[in-house]
């Protein structure tokens, strides 16, 4: 199992579009991805702004078709301008 921690920088202004657009996202992934056992995106309490995706795949497989898809290369262009900075990703092992 692989688990991925994506930490969004968001402009604040922008919120509402890159929210619209992340949630299209997660449905597109959770109708089409079975090897994505959660994709859940958070937002922070304590840092505006600042988003968390929370990722559990199956596998490495499951994880590189993610990166794959149309969908997540199309959200990814449309997030684009409303982003505040790079994202940081950190990936984990699972264990079992």
């Amino acid at each position: 199992m692989i688990g991925v921690v994506a930490k969004l920088f968001v402009q604040e202004a922008k919120a509402a579009e890159f929210e619209k657009v992340f949630l299209d996202l997660a449905a597109k992934v959770k109708a089409n991805e079975p090897g994505c056992i959660a994709y859940q995106l958070t937002k922070s309490r304590t840092e505006p702004g600042v988003y968390k995706v929370l990722e559990l795949y199956a596998n490495e497989d499951a994880l590189k078709h993610h990166g794959g898809t149309d969908y997540f290369k199309a959200a990814g262009a449309a997030m684009g301008p409303t982003m505040a900075g790079r994202p940081e990703i950190e990936y984990l092992d699972g264990v079992e």
